[in-house]
Parts: structure tokens; sequence; C-alpha cells
């Protein structure tokens, strides 16, 4: 996909140091309810350290590693997959996948890693976890907060599939209509509608995901997490996530918050902005060209983003205490 040679030029700039040097790695599980959970840090000491939790529910880390690797010239970076995916243990209990078990894992992260002082990206159900994290645990040391295309509440991210699903072909929109009425999610003509479905609003990279030499040694996503707390597609909720709505509580909210949405992202950017319209102190950015897979579709976009707001937040004020 073609990209901007301004944005490429910039990116260049930023990770410079991070492409002549090699900065430390360390990797290891930590303990939580249920299993452990694995985790790596890439990056200098100096700097306060980026920690970012992946979507899902039962996605993984591993995709987001060679892209915000690149930070780590200015900074720690740890990524870490939830219980259940990716290179974490993967326990068959469904009294494991609850929202606040999740929640709890970031603060079993904190204490392994001793992260006194952070910023915190959530990317779509990840920034469930991370609203919710602020919502019921008030937690000291959080600097900042991004919000990539975020679950904040489902009933708008339904509304959101609904109107995106208008926007397709009548023939696709008929398809999905009467296998959804029948309950069948599996039927082919269904599963082909539904991948287009993605093709316009998840990733628009014209293909499958990347390969990531970081998923290689990991199990990778898990659809029975997916099935049992959201359901059988992006734009149909039968779980218990059916009901979650953080939105109310976003104006509580006093730490610098960057909202990131693709310009075709499930979490649509009109929906996005009115969050960000709900919040204190917040800001937005629209990936253009990009779904809600942000990162994969234009990762030069996101990085720029991402470095440009973590350095005025630091220019301008220190973390609570």
């Amino acid at each position: 996909m073609k990209r901007s040679p301004i944005l490429i030029v910039m990116l260049l700039l930023i990770t410079a140091t991070v492409i002549c040097q090699d900065y430390p790695e360390e990797e290891g599980y930590v303990k939580v309810k249920g299993g452990r959970i694995w985790y790596k840090k890439i990056g200098r000491e100096e700097g306060v350290p980026l920690l970012l939790i992946h979507g899902g529910p039962g996605g993984s880390i591993c995709g987001m590693i060679p892209y915000f690797s690149k930070l780590a010239g200015e900074r720690p970076v740890i990524f870490y997959d939830q219980l259940g995916s990716g290179c974490s243990d993967r326990p068959e209990d469904s009294t494991l996948w609850n929202l606040p078990r999740f929640v709890d894992e970031i603060d079993s992260l904190r204490k392994a890693l001793n992260l006194g002082e952070l910023h915190i990206l959530g990317s779509s159900w990840g920034a469930s976890i991370l609203v919710e994290y602020m919502a019921s645990r008030n937690p000291k040391g959080v600097c900042s907060i991004i919000f990539s295309g975020p679950l904040i509440s489902t009933p708008v991210w339904m509304q959101d599939s609904r109107i995106l699903i208008s926007r397709m072909p009548q023939y696709l929109q008929d398809t999905l209509l009467k296998y959804e009425s029948l309950g069948d999610y599996q039927a082919s003509a269904y599963l082909a509608a539904a991948d287009s479905f993605y093709s316009r609003y998840m990733n628009r990279g014209n293909g499958p995901y990347p390969d990531f030499p970081d998923c290689d040694k990991c199990s990778g996503f898990n659809d029975d997490i997916y099935n049992y707390m959201w359901g059988p597609t992006e734009f149909t909720v039968t779980g218990p996530l059916i009901n979650f709505d953080r939105s109310a509580f976003l104006p509580e909210i006093t730490q610098p918050i960057l909202y990131m949405a693709g310009r075709y992202d499930e979490a649509r950017p009109e929906s996005v902005m009115n969050f960000k319209e709900l919040s204190r102190n917040a800001e937005m950015v629209i990936i253009e060209d990009a779904g809600h897979a942000t990162v994969y579709d234009q990762p030069e976009a996101v990085l720029k983003a991402v470095h440009d707001f973590l350095l005025k937040v630091e220019s301008k004020s220190t973390c609570p205490e």
C-alpha cells in the first residue's frame, strides 16, 4: 500500500536510533488468577513506559510488537498477551472470562514490573479493559491514556455496525440478515459476506493480516473466548459484553487522552469524536485510509500520532500521584 513520503521521513527521524542500536529486551511470565500471562519489554530504561493492551477478546499482542517496538528508542514499551491467548496460559475455565479479571492483569503487571508511572494504550477491546481500569480502580501514576478504535460502549458499537452494513451492497446486507435471522453463523455465504465487511472496515490491506515472526511461537487468537464474551462476528453480540457501556465515565478521567480511529473504522470516527467531546482533556486523530486495524493499514501515521502525543504530554505535565 502506498505510503506518504512525508510520513516515512518523519518515522525515520523518530526511529533512527532504534534502527542503529539494539535496546534491552526482557520476556517473562506474571502470575494472575487462572494462570500466567506472558509479557515482553523492549527499550531503553529512561522515559515513562508505554503499556499496550491488545484487542479481542481472545486476541494477541504479537502483531503490534514489530510496529510499536520502534518507539523503544525513547522509552520502555511493554507488550503482553491476555490470559487465554497468544503466549499466555490457556485455561478452559469460562468463569475466568470476565472484564474485572482482565482488569486485574494490569495491576499484576504493574506490580511485577514496578511500573509506578506509565502511559497506557488500549486498542479495540483493549480500550474496554483500559476504561474499566480507570473507572473501577482509580489508579495512580497513569500519565496519559490512548484509546485506539475503542470499544467503550457496545450499544454505540452496534449502532455503528448497522450503519456500516447499510453502506454495503444490498445483496450482502440481505445475506447477513438472512443467516443472522436463522442463527446460522457458519454458512459459507454468511462467512463470505462477513469477510466483505472486514475488508472494508477491519483491515483494508487487500489481504490477510501480515505474518509476524513474533507470532510463530504462540497459539494466537482464542476463538472460544471471543465467542463466549462477544459473539460470532464483530457486528453480532451475544455474550456478556452486550450491555457494556462506560461512556458516562469519560468526563471523570483527568489524564490527557488521545483518541484514534481509522477513517473507515468499525469504531466510526463520528462516534469516537463523541467520546472525545465527553472527555475533559482529550484530542483526536483520524488515521486516513485505514480501517479498524490502523497500525496494520497505516503504521507510520499511527506511530507518529502516538509519539507526538506522548512527547506533548511529557513536555507539559507530570504524572498524577
